[in-house]
C-alpha cells in the first residue's frame, strides 16, 4: 500500500506522518508532498528520511491513499485529480467538508457511511471532532435538543505561525503574526475568520458539521470560539440540553464505553481534563460532568484534545484503517 502526505511540512502534515508511524500503518511506501520551496526537504520517518516531492510525482506514483493537509485552496485544485486517478483521499481541510457527496467522518461516530465508491472522504473540523466524540453517545440515548459551546482554542490551530507568535511575545521577540493582537497573556474572543452574521467561521463549521455528522438538522446551536496562549490542545464548555430524563450513571456508563473518549472526573481530587495532559495522545478527555438545573434534562461538560491529533492527524489516519478493515479500500 502506497500513502501519500500532501502538506508534509506543516504542522499537520508532520503529525500525520509520525501518526502513521506509531500506528504502525500498513503501507509499503510513503510519499511527502509539499509546495515547491519545501521540494527535496528531508523529514524524519521510522530509521530513514522521506523526501519531499511535488503533486505530480506522487500522482505518477498511483498512491492507494492521500492524507491531504495542505488548505482548502490546494485541496480543490489536487484531490480530484488523486482521485481520479484511483487514490482515496482524506482531506484534513475545509474544502470538501459541506459538500453533500462527500462524508464527513469521525469513524467512531459514523464511519458506517463509508462505501468503496468515496474517493474524497472530509476529516472534520478539530474542536467538531473533540465535541462529538463526547456527545454523540449521549444523543444517541436521550436525544439532544439544544447545545451551547464555547472553545478555549490553543495556538497551535494556527499551524506554525499561531505557535512563533505566541513564543515570540512570550521572549519578547519581534516577527509576524498570526493574530491581529498578542496572544500571550491575552485571550482573543476570535478564531477563524468572521462572517456578516457577527460570527466566525470556526463557529459556523462547529453548527454546520455537527449537524451533518449527527444527521440531525433540527439540533440548536450556539458556538462561541476563542484563542488562547496554550502551544497545543483545546478545550471546550459544552452545555447540554437533552430530549430525555437522564441520570448521572447512565451519562457516565456511557461515556466510559465510547471507544476513544476517557472520562476524568474526580474534582474533588483536582481531577479533570487539561491541555497539558492531553498533548501528544488520541483519546478526547471528557470530565467536569455535573446536572444544569436552569434546563429541563441540562447537562455540562469540559472536553480537552490534542487538537493535532484527534482533532486532525489521528482522525484522518483512523479513517484509512477504518477503510481498510472494512475492506473499502483499493476496490
Amino acid at each position: 500500500m502506497k500513502v501519500v502526505v500532501v502538506g508534509a511540512t506543516g504542522v499537520v502534515g508532520r503529525k500525520m506522518i509520525q501518526v502513521l508511524e506509531e500506528h504502525n500503518f500498513p503501507l509499503t511506501r510513503i510519499y511527502a508532498v509539499a509546495s515547491e520551496k519545501s521540494v527535496g526537504t528531508k523529514i524524519p520517518f521510522k530509521q530513514s528520511e522521506i523526501e519531499v516531492i511535488t503533486p505530480e510525482e506522487a500522482l505518477l506514483a498511483k498512491p492507494d491513499v492521500a492524507l491531504f493537509s495542505a488548505g482548502a485552496t490546494a485541496s480543490k485544485r489536487w484531490a480530484p485529480k488523486f482521485a481520479g486517478a484511483g487514490t482515496t483521499v482524506i482531506d484534513n481541510s475545509s474544502a470538501w467538508r459541506m459538500e453533500p457527496q462527500v462524508p464527513l467522518v469521525i469513524p467512531e461516530i459514523n464511519g458506517n457511511i463509508l462505501k468503496t465508491s468515496h474517493r474524497i472522504i472530509a476529516n472534520p473540523n478539530c474542536s467538531t471532532i473533540q465535541m462529538l466524540m463526547a456527545i454523540a453517545p449521549l444523543h444517541q440515548k436521550f436525544g439532544i435538543k439544544r447545545i451551547v459551546v464555547s472553545t478555549y482554542q490553543s495556538v497551535s490551530g494556527s499551524g506554525k505561525k499561531g505557535i512563533e507568535q505566541l513564543m515570540n511575545e512570550r521572549n519578547h521577540k519581534k516577527g509576524p503574526k498570526a493574530y491581529p493582537h498578542s496572544i500571550d497573556l491575552n485571550v482573543l474572543p476570535h478564531a477563524g475568520d468572521f462572517t456578516e452574521n457577527g460570527y466566525t467561521t470556526e463557529e459556523e463549521k462547529l453548527v454546520n458539521e455537527t449537524r451533518k455528522i449527527l444527521n440531525d438538522k433540527d439540533i440548536l446551536i450556539s458556538a462561541t470560539a476563542a484563542r488562547v496562549p496554550v502551544t497545543g490542545g483545546h478545550s471546550e464548555s459544552i452545555n447540554l440540553e437533552l430530549k430525555k430524563p437522564w441520570a448521572m450513571e447512565e451519562v457516565i456508563f456511557m461515556l466510559n464505553q465510547m471507544p476513544g473518549l476517557v472520562v476524568q472526573d474526580d474534582p474533588k481530587n483536582n481531577v479533570y481534563p487539561m491541555p497539558i495532559t492531553a498533548q501528544e495522545k488520541d483519546d478526547v478527555f471528557v470530565g467536569r460532568i455535573r446536572r444544569d438545573s436552569s434546563v429541563k434534562n441540562g447537562i455540562n461538560l469540559w472536553v480537552v484534545a490534542d487538537n493535532l491529533r484527534k482533532g486532525a492527524a489521528t482522525n484522518a489516519v483512523q479513517i484509512a484503517e477504518y477503510l481498510i478493515n472494512q475492506k473499502l479500500l483499493g476496490q
